[in-house]
């Protein structure tokens, strides 16, 4: 499994920094009715909550699953809030033995929701002990050892597990079949991001006019934790380079300080691309063979660089390997070569 903690320091990771947990706290909208984005999920998760409050009922599992730094964090917790319960915060790797589950299980309280990061990351046995727990709301353990060993059912409350994920395929059958509600997120438009970007600066106390707003919501890649990322930047970089105001000149050399640029493309997005241009003609091209000639491992590559680039239609994934596009071209005032692959242009 790849380590997401190596991109701690790249500005357009959609992954959380520890040291940024606190910053997100204080940006994070607390009710439905804050939350920018994902009209549908939101309205369906609205309808959902409100019913079972009518009926005085815990919600049902939910599972939230899309790319990183999309709000489902933030979404487990306005779920939390406007059923009135608490919340219980962990994560897939975190939960190594059937006695951690067990620990957790029992301290939540009727209607608690248990929220369980990278759930897809759970190991077999935790999850199978899982099982029963979402579904009768009973636990089963062992006490003793050999033969003297027994099997005792404790009753659990009628908690709420929010499963969060980037990898919905990597989960099991039985653990995705016992949600009850599940929800896709998708990348954030531009004019979200805009409105992301103005809420925040009023949080943050600095004054951000609408062209200064727009360059950086249309740099930040459809993900509101990089909008975040960005914004603090920018606020830094007006505060000792400018007057503390946020303008489109300032939002534009700031970012272009942090080698960001207009389409949100960072200085490994521009070599990703121009290797495959320069070295391999535009594509196609394997992905190992990528990976040999960036120095990367193909994990990383598959995760954190392609999935914007796909998002933006500047590159496509096909049978024979990673063809860039004539929009990427266009992007760098290049054209083709003539010995370009067909696939250049078809797929």
């Amino acid at each position: 499994m790849m380590d997401f903690h190596k991109f701690d320091d790249d500005i357009l990771s959609p992954f959380r920094v520890e040291k940024e947990r606190q910053d997100e706290e204080t940006l994070r909208p607390r009710k439905t009715d804050e939350f920018v984005g994902q009209r549908p999920v939101v309205d369906q998760l609205k309808l959902f909550i409100s019913a079972a409050r009518q009926r005085r009922e815990s919600l049902d599992h939910v599972l939230l699953y899309g790319p990183p730094g999309l709000g489902k964090t933030t979404l487990a917790h306005i779920i939390a809030n406007e059923m009135d319960v608490d919340i219980k915060c962990t994560s897939g790797p975190v939960l190594e033995r059937k006695d951690d589950l067990a620990a957790i299980l029992t301290a939540l309280k009727d209607g608690d929701v248990l929220f369980v990061d990278e759930v897809h990351r759970l190991s077999r046995i935790v999850e199978e002990c899982l099982y029963p727990a979402m579904e009768d709301f009973r636990l089963d353990i062992i006490i003793g050892e050999g033969p003297h060993a027994r099997s005792i059912q404790l009753d659990l409350p009628r908690f709420t597990l929010i499963g969060a994920t980037t990898r919905a395929g990597m989960l099991t059958s039985p653990l995705r079949t016992r949600f009850g509600i599940t929800c896709r997120l998708q990348f954030y438009t531009s004019e979200e991001m805009f409105e992301i970007v103005r809420r925040n600066s009023r949080i943050l106390k600095v004054e951000c006019d609408d062209e200064g707003g727009w360059e950086i919501a249309r740099r930040s890649r459809g993900t509101p934790r990089i909008t975040n990322r960005l914004l603090r930047r920018v606020r830094d970089y007006t505060q000792v380079r400018g007057d503390g105001r946020i303008n489109g000149q300032v939002a534009r050399d700031a970012l272009a300080m942090f080698e960001v640029d207009n389409l949100g493309l960072d200085i490994m997005d521009r070599m990703y691309l121009t290797t495959i241009m320069d070295k391999f003609g535009g594509g196609p091209v394997g992905l190992n063979t990528i990976g040999v000639a960036l120095g990367e491992d193909t994990e990383t590559i598959e995760d954190i660089f392609e999935p914007f680039l796909i998002q933006i239609g500047f590159l496509n994934r096909t049978p024979r390997g990673r063809v860039v596009t004539p929009l990427a071209y266009n992007h760098f005032g290049r054209r083709p070569s003539s010995s370009a692959s067909p696939d250049l242009f078809t797929s």
